[in-house]
């Protein structure tokens, strides 16, 4: 569980846990010089919260955290030294216990410390489907489930804002699988569709030769590289518009004009290419070396990208919506069976069917289909072509 209940409105929207004497739940801290705090649903760990005394935040020395006790030993207020020890707090103090990572619609979702608790407690132990099962076993077929259910079931895209540097290139996210767009965002906030630059690639590696083209040695025998390559150091001073094939605007006599002569001739004044006339950019992606590398048009720009998530990015990201809970069961049930000697194969192939109709349900359930945004694309077709 997380720190705050849904138990009341208040705690859901502010995302806090509010002590104060109105409610009633601050005598502790006012009957003791060295406050304390007891909270509802407590954190893991220190990191997971903020606390703000006023609307002003306690230092971490402030305090210590011992589940679920908070104890003050130091208050930081306005102007007042924070060295100063905690006295009792007056009738108009409020304190807030905050979380950091929490967010507005959590409760659609299971965290991955639930699933692999709430799979022990129902499908392991005797008399059960499962009689026995490590902890770790589960867990590492849970991780397993997340990922996959993250790219075919709930499909979580994630969108990053990013600054490109002088070097044209930005890592890919950690728990980066496939993009969906990139685009560069203008000054009125508004998305430039970059496209793939299928014309070249970015080499993970450049081969080092001799003068006579022989390729070089260490004295291991192994092949000596380097990188960048040369192909992605030209890339990096190339212009799109020496490929967009466009002309300037006071241009009548196009034939005459260098912009004819593009980048073998792709996109000519007529018969151009759609995806050889965009003028945003273009980026490539270095697969090995987990690269996005953009051309010179770029830099300095805020680009955004959209892509799709593994959600294994970070601990409180591992989780899943509560529609697909069952078919993640049944995916732990058929891995952890699957993988053990002396299980029948009509009971491995029984939950590898149960499993696949869950995972179909969780699949229906998550689609997300709008019947009044089908209708409103429905009405533009019957709309004249002039």
């Amino acid at each position: 569980m997380g720190l705050l209940g849904t138990t009341t409105a208040q705690q859901y929207y502010q995302l806090g846990e509010t002590f104060n004497n109105t409610l009633g739940n601050l005598s502790t801290v006012i009957s003791s010089n060295i406050a304390a705090l007891t909270v509802a649903n407590p954190p893991s760990g220190e990191s997971e919260f903020r606390i703000y005394l006023n609307d002003e935040e306690q230092f971490l020395s402030n305090y210590t955290y011992d589940s679920p006790n908070i104890t003050f030993t130091h208050f930081n207020r306005q102007g007042v030294a924070a060295t100063v020890s905690a006295t009792p707090l007056g009738i108009a103090d409020e304190i807030v216990v905050k979380l950091i990572s929490r967010l507005h619609g959590d409760y659609r979702y299971v965290t991955l410390k639930d699933i692999v608790n709430n799979f022990m407690i129902g499908y392991v132990g005797d008399g059960k489907l499962i009689n026995s099962a490590k902890r770790s076993d589960i867990l590492f077929h849970a991780k397993r489930c997340i990922a996959e259910f993250n790219y075919d079931i709930g499909r979580v895209e994630k969108i990053q804002e990013v600054e490109v540097p002088p070097s044209l290139s930005i890592p890919m996210p950690q728990d980066y699988i496939n993009y969906v767009k990139i685009c560069w965002i203008d000054t009125a906030g508004i998305e430039h569709l970059l496209y793939p630059a299928d014309y070249t690639s970015k080499p993970s590696e450049s081969v080092l030769q001799d003068s006579n083209y022989e390729y070089l040695f260490t004295t291991e025998q192994d092949l000596i590289t380097s990188n960048p390559s040369l192909t992605s150091e030209r890339f990096n001073d190339f212009q799109v518009g020496s490929l967009s094939g466009s002309v300037p605007n006071d241009d009548y006599y196009y034939w005459n004009d260098n912009n004819t002569n593009k980048a073998t001739n792709f996109g000519t004044r007529y018969g151009i290419e759609p995806k050889y006339s965009n003028d945003n950019g273009v980026f490539v992606i270095d697969e090995l070396n987990g690269k996005i590398t953009f051309d010179s048009n770029i830099s300095g720009k805020l680009i955004t990208l959209q892509y799709i998530s593994d959600g294994l990015g970070t601990d409180s990201e591992m989780k899943i919506h509560k529609f697909a809970e069952e078919g993640m069961y049944k995916s732990l049930l058929h891995g952890i069976l699957s993988t053990r000697a002396g299980v029948p194969e009509y009971v491995v192939q029984r939950y590898k069917r149960e499993k696949r109709a869950a995972m179909r349900n969780a699949k229906l359930r998550l689609s997300n289909i709008k019947l009044a945004e089908m209708t409103q694309i429905m009405k533009g077709k019957n709309k004249w072509i002039k």
